[in-house]
């Protein structure tokens, strides 16, 4: 089983790197920020100061997430699997014999790490994803997109049920261990043509954006319009726009997108 854990570890980090080589990723993304720093308007905080922020906001709690529900839903995923893959490796290089008292801590957060990630995923799955909740697809309709979060919930779903088999002392043990290892091996043997490295781009993608707000370049977006100058509001085309309100509600936010 070490020897396994080992090997989906290195499945991960060849997945994610021949991802970087084969989209080209890197080359794009040290190519944006070589030309926001040519192109800087303005001194910006230190990079170690940004990198902190982003970790705090974007990746810690998924601040880019304005539809409450699929940030909940997230963070449950991130942090539930997060403690499930801790506390796998743990109990396997830490306690890997029947010999070994393993600390009750440890199956607990492993089991609590794989309830969170179904809780958050299924939730996701039948309930808030764009095609179902939206396009009134159905939430069984699969798709190469969906590689990702299919072998996730499959892998902590068969886990779980292993796990309390074991318990009941049931002969099924060994076919959902079979089950269980199966669709683990597809979670981190699919990176490449899943979406599992975009966890590792996406802080990425926000340190970036990030930087180029902070020295003005703003990625050669234009600047908001400053609708508090009067130049700025006079300029509009539309009278009736000219004394409008900065902010304008919710708009087509007003209700869920549930008209198919």
């Amino acid at each position: 089983m070490q020897w396994y854990v080992v090997v989906m570890i290195l499945c991960v980090v060849g997945g994610t790197l021949f991802d970087v080589w084969h989209k080209k990723s890197a080359k794009y993304f040290f190519d944006n920020w070589r030309e926001a720093e040519k192109n800087a308007t303005q001194p910006s905080a230190s990079l170690a100061s940004l990198a902190v922020q982003t970790a705090a906001s974007e990746v810690l709690t998924s601040s880019e997430f304005c539809n409450p529900k699929r940030r909940i839903a997230h963070l449950l995923t991130m942090y539930g699997f997060v403690a499930y893959v801790v506390a796998t490796i743990v109990m396997v290089f830490g306690y890997p014999t029947s010999t070994l008292d393993t600390p009750v801590i440890w199956p607990f957060l492993w089991t609590l790490g794989a309830l969170l990630v179904c809780v958050g995923g299924y939730w996701f799955w039948f309930f808030i994803r764009v095609d179902v909740a939206a396009e009134g697809n159905s939430p069984f309709r699969l798709v190469r997109a969906d590689l990702f979060i299919v072998s996730l919930l499959a892998s902590v779903t068969f886990a779980l049920i292993w796990a309390y088999l074991q318990s009941t002392g049931s002969p099924l043990v060994g076919i959902f261990l079979g089950l269980y290892l199966i669709a683990t091996t597809v979670l981190f043997g699919s990176v490449p043509w899943s979406k599992f490295s975009h966890m590792f781009f996406k802080p990425a993608a926000a340190l970036e954006k990030r930087v180029a707000e902070a020295n003005g370049t703003r990625s050669n977006l234009p600047k908001p319009a400053d609708r508090t100058d009067p130049a700025v509001r006079d300029s509009h085309s539309m009278e009736l726009l000219k004394d409008a309100p900065l902010d304008m509600g919710l708009g087509i936010k007003r209700e869920d997108p549930r008209h198919y």
